[in-house]
């Protein structure tokens, strides 16, 4: 059975989130702040919230450097961060000095070691490490059901029972391919199916483009739940963004499938809200 999930409440503080991107609530001068760090595929996004862990500051890049949740770019990774951190400490007036982050599941230790090293780089203390669909979690909270969380590069999904972490997956596939496949149908390059994707007014007939896509996720998902007692699948990630892919997924899995308004920023308030949650993995 599915608890009751205030989607209003979620959206709400997601709403928050969105604004502080342009706009910055002022902090005091001794506050705590909690600050995620979210490598993405597509974008690197830093949250920062305060202490009583509502949204202050956000700021995100575009970038091409982490590739499957894997850093393949780790000068460019460490510099991006920098410049964020950079941004929101002027627009914040104080020095950001811990910061939680996470990785896709499974992610071996090296890696995570890879991820960590990066944001020590820009000058961040890493208080947390934490999977991606856990850390979606601190937002929704899942008590039983699977979160899943399609980035740019991958499919990565947790298994929650009973408000605990029962099994997780990750898998190759995410936002890089739906805009591949949508580059090579239309012929245009892969920037510019990246920005047609997002479009708005488009989104109805991408769907119709990319749907294999959509349906090689939903596989993914199927698998990962074969003969489990899932009551509900939540998505999240920049990629559930695309208007009406859940109802792809909830056909090809036959399960109730939900997502906030805005998934893309699921995660990264999660990372944040973890920031003093526990010891570095």
């Amino acid at each position: 059975m599915v608890r009751y999930m205030d989607f209003a409440a979620i959206d709400s503080q997601i709403s928050a989130l969105e604004q502080c991107i342009a706009n910055t609530v002022p902090v005091s001068a001794d506050e705590k702040l909690h600050v995620g760090v979210d490598l993405g595929t597509a974008y690197i996004v830093v949250v920062v919230l305060n202490g009583a862990k509502e949204p202050v500051a956000c700021a995100m890049e575009f970038a091409q450097v982490i590739k499957d949740g894997l850093v393949v770019d780790y000068i460019g990774a460490t510099r991006i961060v920098r410049k964020l951190v950079n941004e929101i400490e002027e627009r914040l007036g104080r020095q950001l000095t811990h910061a939680a982050i996470a990785v896709p599941p499974g992610t071996g230790e090296k890696d995570c070691g890879t991820h960590r090293h990066v944001v020590e780089g820009a000058g961040l203390e890493v208080t947390t490490i934490l999977d991606e669909p856990t850390a979606a979690n601190a937002v929704l909270g899942v008590d039983n059901g699977v979160i899943v969380d399609i980035g740019g590069g991958t499919t990565g999904l947790s298994v929650l029972e009973d408000g605990k972490v029962t099994y997780v997956a990750d898998e190759p596939t995410g936002g890089t391919h739906v805009s591949l496949v949508l580059a090579g149908n239309m012929g245009i390059p892969f920037e510019e199916a990246e920005k047609l994707k997002k479009e708005a007014d488009r989104q109805t007939d991408v769907l119709v483009v990319v749907r294999p896509v959509i349906q090689k996720m939903a596989s993914i998902i199927n698998r990962h739940i074969q003969g489990r007692d899932i009551a509900g699948i939540y998505l999240v990630g920049g990629t559930c963004c695309l208007k009406n892919m859940e109802a792809v997924i909830a056909k090809d899995t036959g399960k109730p499938v939900y997502k906030p308004a805005n998934p893309f920023l699921v995660t990264p308030l999660g990372i944040a809200l973890n920031c003093y949650a526990q010891s570095p993995a």
